[in-house]
């Protein structure tokens, strides 16, 4: 590019700069790799205005700040650790003041319309302070994402992950967004909080789709707003890392976020699941089977499993504590919840198969 051009994109930037964004999109990135690159020149080309990107740097080393990805972004922030996929938005968050915030994984793609899709189903109906993308496997014609379901012991599962887009084409009611790629209204975070960042990785927007429910926002899944991603390219589809925060962090969503009065049934739906798991095990089907695949002993699933459930007990207090506040602010009963968790319900055995 001549260097005239990259002068005038750069006063182009500074003015943009000076006006109020409309929507604030975050991407952390851990190894900012090349598809670091290909996910903020998809933001930079949406056909929404408006749009300020914000890159949040985990790896501790300035690597975004090596990328070319970081002379397309709005802001770049780097952290001095990996501080986990909550702290890393809500630092994004934080330094915006869009009335709009969104979030995309650094090794997704966004389609041109993808924000100003999202942005217009949220502005159509009432109350509605989330919104779900239609999130693509990159390079096939099948989904990860159309929103996402829960399960009797907090397991949180994409809907429609691995069918075919077009039996997702409607844009409906879902009970909460992905953060894979989602979009935020910002009053809606400013009356229920920001990620909890003690959850690290995964899950975390489980929690916060629960949280915003109980505060009587709903959430619109948007078909024509689609995003690629490249599926758990970071932390690896069945890893040691994922497996015990993912079992960790349902117990966090399931202590916080369940009625008391299905809180008691938990354990019943986590031995179903665990007996479905030991099944796919023995196919080598499903996450387990994926896992044993690797090379991993399967004791070490129950290992991670053992530690999640010690790690509980230790944060026990500060998740009772959580768990009240959430329900002193709360618009909606128990007996309400508990409705909306069943229609928007996963069994043990889909869980296990995914």
């Amino acid at each position: 590019m001549p260097a005239a051009c990259v002068k005038f994109r750069a006063l182009l930037c500074t003015i943009g700069s000076l006006a109020e964004p409309i929507v604030s999109v975050v991407v952390p990135t851990l190894r900012a790799g090349p598809e670091l690159l290909d996910c903020v020149y998809s933001l930079d080309r949406q056909t929404q205005p408006g749009v300020e990107i914000i890159v949040v740097d985990n790896s501790g080393r300035g690597l975004a700040r090596q990328s070319a990805a970081a002379r397309l972004a709005t802001r770049l922030i780097e952290n001095e650790t990996n501080l986990g996929f909550g702290a890393a938005v809500n630092a994004g968050f934080r330094a915006s003041r869009a009335p709009y915030l969104a979030t995309i994984n650094d090794d997704a793609v966004a389609h041109p319309q993808w924000l100003e899709r999202l942005i217009q189903a949220m502005n159509s109906q009432d109350r509605v302070g989330m919104c779900a993308s239609q999130v693509r496997l990159a390079g096939q014609e099948l989904l990860d994402s159309a929103g996402m379901l829960v399960s009797g012991d907090g397991s949180s599962k994409q809907r429609g992950q691995f069918e075919s887009p077009a039996r997702f084409a409607r844009r409906e009611e879902v009970l909460l967004p992905s953060a894979c790629a989602a979009l935020y209204r910002r009053a809606m975070l400013e009356e229920i909080g920001l990620f909890d960042e003690e959850f690290f990785l995964y899950c975390e927007d489980t929690d916060l789709g629960l949280r915003a429910r109980w505060a009587g926002w709903r959430c619109l899944y948007v078909p024509d707003a689609v995003v690629e991603h490249a599926y758990s390219s970071s932390a690896g589809q069945a890893s040691p890392l994922k497996a015990y925060y993912v079992e960790r962090n349902r117990l966090f969503v399931l202590v916080k976020n369940y009625p008391a009065d299905m809180l008691w049934r938990a354990p019943f739906f986590t031995v179903a699941r665990y007996f479905w798991h030991l099944l796919a095990l023995s196919r080598n089907e499903g996450l387990a089977g994926q896992f044993h695949a690797a090379g991993r002993p399967p004791i070490e699933l129950a290992y991670l499993a053992v530690r999640a459930h010690v790690a509980l007990l230790f944060h026990l207090p500060r998740l009772w504590r959580q768990r009240k506040k959430i329900r002193q602010t709360a618009r909606l009963s128990s007996r309400q919840f508990r409705e909306l968790l069943r229609a928007h319900w996963i069994s043990p055995r889909q869980v296990a198969a995914l």
